[in-house]
């Protein structure tokens, strides 16, 4: 029997193939997508319209929640010890650059929480909340669960550049050069780096896991049920870091057909890698969907009314209609997923994705909004949301291409290296030697 040769592509190839400049409009767009935002922002803030913090607070924790979990991912390649992903996952890798930039305006919001939060303006009636929103607990504690998911995503991205970056050669945009020398340093031979950067990984990978859970659902709570002092729900954080995760995988999955179409690498992302996307995102739309209908179906048998409002609120006039659109969009990629053609015929894919990225952003409208203007007769949606949004997508992909036109666009090491299978196998990055198993 014969056999079709394959080739496999060298770590020059790889290079060569992925460094392609990205066009300076996109920067340019950004930036003034960004400028637009600010401009808007500042405009409502400095007039006294407090939709521009609200708006503030909703598109943060979408971009947010959906960066964060975009590098959770990234680190659950380490742990599941994923070889799928190694061509495919430096472009999700590139979400941790608006990490820093979310943790200060995060800052800005909480300085700004008398615009968003209507319990700032009066006494809170239940003695449990009076403490735990009190702004001397609530300020430090959301800004050291945020700050510790961002410090920790930062180094674990920073470990996995770090192997490319120490041996290729040097390239990428001159912002980034002096951390591209800073990687370099103390940089041993290529086989040990490979599996002290792996042991490493391994530690930072779980506590980040630890992390992105607990600071998330910290988070929920202080910036988004808080808003409703009186509803309150033990399911609620896991729904909104599961919501933001679903839209990494989905965003992750459109920029994968961007970029392959941009660089032509088909023969690095193929079609299983879309296979693969479209499998994650089906089964993670379906677990968003358990945590939907689940935290429902106990607050509608439970009956009780310091919950039931808050379900109602969404189900009457006039949020009604936008909450089927959301419930929609979010839930709708579950059947349109189903087959196997579906995933891999990329307009199918893509449409169902955007279902998904759309879908979230009116997820974390809905949770913020009407629980504010319960007495409104209408939706207020208008300049202030599609401003600052915008303004926050500018900032969003300033950061994304600056990262991505810093460092090597794909795992070239763990691609090529002829020791990259080994971590398969953990052994003591000093000596070089298999551990045992329960090590």
């Amino acid at each position: 029997m014969s056999h079709e040769h394959i080739h496999v592509p060298t770590r020059e190839e790889i290079l060569a193939g992925t460094s392609k400049p990205l066009p300076k409009s996109l920067k340019t767009i950004s930036i003034v997508l960004a400028i637009i935002g600010l401009v808007v922002f500042l405009f409502g803030a400095l007039t006294g319209n407090d939709r521009a913090w609200q708006s503030l607070l909703f598109n943060w924790l979408y971009f947010a929640t959906v960066s964060s979990a975009g590098v959770m991912f990234v680190a659950v390649q380490r742990i599941t010890t994923a070889r799928w992903s190694r061509s495919v996952i430096r472009l999700l890798e590139g979400y941790v650059a608006f990490l820093p930039v979310a943790f200060i305006l995060l800052i800005v919001i909480l300085l700004g929480r008398s615009h968003i939060f209507p319990w700032t303006h009066g006494t809170l009636a239940i003695p449990e909340k009076k403490i735990y929103l009190n702004p001397s607990f609530l300020i430090p504690r959301s800004l050291i669960a945020f700050g510790i998911i961002t410090a920790l995503s930062v180094w674990y991205i920073y470990t996995t550049v770090r192997l490319d970056v120490g041996l290729v050669p040097e390239a990428g945009a001159a912002w980034a050069k002096g951390i591209r020398e800073r990687m370099r340093r103390g940089f041993k031979d290529e086989r040990r780096e490979i599996h002290s950067t792996h042991s490493l990984q391994g530690r930072l990978a779980v506590f980040l896991g630890f992390a992105f859970a607990f600071g998330w659902i910290v988070l929920s709570w202080d910036l988004s049920m808080s808003i409703d002092p009186h509803f309150q729900s033990t399911m609620y954080g896991w729904w909104v870091f599961m919501g933001g995760w679903v839209t990494a995988l989905a965003s992750f999955t459109i920029l994968t057909m961007a970029w392959r179409r941009y660089l032509g690498s088909y023969d690095l992302i193929t079609e299983k890698h879309f296979h693969d996307l479209g499998k994650l995102c089906f089964a993670f739309t379906a677990f968003w969907g358990y945590l939907t209908f689940g935290q429902y179906l106990v607050i509608w048998y439970g009956n009780m009314g310091e919950e039931t409002h808050w379900a109602r609120l969404r189900l009457i006039h006039p949020w009604l209609p936008l909450t089927l659109l959301t419930v929609t969009l979010m839930f709708g990629p579950f059947f349109g997923l189903m087959s196997r053609a579906a995933k891999v015929y990329l307009p199918t894919m893509a449409l169902f994705a955007f279902f998904t990225v759309f879908g979230l952003w009116f997820h974390r409208y809905l949770e913020i909004y009407p629980s504010i203007y319960y007495k409104s007769a209408d939706i207020p949606f208008g300049i202030w949301e599609i401003g600052v949004g915008l303004g926050m997508l500018g900032i969003w992909g300033f950061c994304y291409t600056s990262f991505m036109d810093a460092f090597p666009r794909m795992r070239v090491v763990l691609m090529t290296s002829p020791y990259r299978d080994e971590v398969q196998v953990p052994v003591n990055a000093k000596t070089m030697e298999p551990l045992p198993a329960h090590e």
